[in-house]
């Protein structure tokens, strides 16, 4: 399916409201579109904690799509410099595991940083998409 096949079945599922402009216009090459903005799943049980000090907005991360993980088949795994941060949480990962299982191109920043107790808290991502 092309992406602009998509992007009308898309709008025509919203009933229309969803970036008609989008449809009408060629993208330029290279141009980004934010899919989502989703926390960070897991970051306590992997290098999160260890790695925070040196977390910064705007800094980029890599996705890294896993198949075969036991807890969830559309798991996207979210790594900072090599070291794993967490995930994308269940409930937000379909789209972006789809993506990247047909070799879209991704990317995602670090978009929110705050100190809190709780985890799901802690680190947001933007994930976006190359068109």
């Amino acid at each position: 399916m092309s992406r602009r096949v998509f992007l009308q079945s898309f709008t025509a599922l919203l009933g229309g409201f969803a970036f008609p402009a989008l449809l009408q216009s060629k993208p330029e090459l290279n141009q980004w579109k934010t899919l989502q903005i989703s926390p960070v799943a897991g970051f306590q049980y992997h290098h999160g904690e260890t790695l925070w000090p040196q977390l910064a907005t705007r800094q980029t991360v890599t996705l890294i799509r896993e198949p075969s993980n036991r807890f969830d088949q559309r798991a996207v795994r979210i790594d900072w410099q090599g070291e794993k941060l967490g995930d994308i949480p269940a409930k937000d990962n379909a789209a972006v595991s789809q993506l990247l299982d047909r070799g879209e191109t991704m990317s995602a920043l670090i978009v929110g940083l705050k100190k809190s107790n709780n985890p799901w808290e802690r680190i947001e991502v933007e994930v976006r998409w190359q068109l």
